[in-house]
């Protein structure tokens, strides 16, 4: 039987915690061991490897076996739905200081500079983080926590596919809640495992990843922020831009004119995401807008 202690002292919820083994993963990533908290449905990845050792330079130049797409090869077509989140963002908060956390290179930043914020990342990867300081971008190297921001300094903090890699989402929600600004926005974007799409692929969903510590759904980041005083939401099946954006950003990748034909699953599932089946979305794509009271 495992030793769950970890897991419950890093459990952002009721620390009521039941973890039980749920099952191996049989897709890309297999044999990691999934485990639930049968009393909050949040599952984990436990044991895990060594998180320290994942995020090498290989991993953000594209070359690791588990491994990140290189933005600053395709830019300009990541810029569209940058920019078309940036503007998303904007008819919640107009302007003030933004920050991304696990920024990377930079590029979504440098997006929201242009729109008008004062920008601070942070990134865990010495590699990405010297990059994007060269380019003005200025970026923490380092975890959340050792960048000591002030109580209530950001107006935007943003997470794009970053919270599910968090190791201790119990104290880390709580450093979020202290650096964002009363009516500040919190955008997470994540897998929601009561997608339809998670439930019904189960073990083979491609969201299990050896980089993946915790996986959530919007009923879960729902309850955690509320219980530290968020009082609005925003949920986004799919995500939170147009259709066109993502397609633009696709064809940064195309390399023959029958790569355009891409451009009609990208659509399907676009459209997936907006559908229903029993009160929860056909696919498990999500942003949540989280406003702080």
């Amino acid at each position: 039987m495992k030793n769950f202690d970890v897991l419950r002292e890093e459990c952002p919820l009721t620390k009521q915690c039941d973890w039980k083994p749920l099952y191996l993963t049989t897709g890309k990533y297999s044999g990691l061991s999934i485990v639930e908290c049968k009393t909050c449905k949040l599952q984990s990845l436990y044991p895990r490897p060594n998180q320290e050792n994942l995020y090498t330079k290989d991993y953000y130049q594209g070359k690791a076996e588990y491994t990140y797409i290189d933005e600053r090869e395709q830019i300009p077509y990541f810029r569209y739905v940058w920019k078309a989140r940036i503007r998303n963002i904007k008819q919640f908060i107009g302007s003030g200081h933004f920050l991304d956390i696990g920024s990377s290179f930079g590029g979504f930043l440098e997006v929201a500079k242009e729109e008008g914020f004062s920008i601070q990342g942070v990134e865990i990867s010495e590699y990405a983080a010297s990059f994007a300081n060269k380019n003005n971008i200025p970026t923490f190297q380092g975890n959340l926590y050792d960048a000591k921001f002030p109580s209530e300094c950001f107006d935007v903090i943003t997470l794009v596919e970053v919270i599910e890699h968090i190791e201790n989402p119990n104290l880390f929600f709580k450093e979020l809640t202290r650096i964002l600004k009363p009516n500040g926005l919190l955008l997470i974007q994540t897998a929601n495992f009561e997608g339809w799409q998670a439930k019904d692929e189960g073990s083979s969903y491609h969201y299990y990843m050896p980089g993946h510590v915790f996986y959530y759904s919007d009923t879960i980041l729902k309850k955690i922020l509320t219980g530290l005083g968020f009082g609005s939401f925003v949920s986004y099946f799919g995500v939170d831009f147009p259709l066109m954006a993502k397609l633009k950003k696709a064809k940064g990748s195309f390399r023959s004119t029958a790569d355009y034909l891409k451009w009609f699953r990208i659509s399907y599932y676009h459209f997936r995401s907006k559908w229903k089946r029993k009160g929860f979305p056909l696919t498990s794509s999500y942003v949540l807008y989280a406003f702080k009271q």
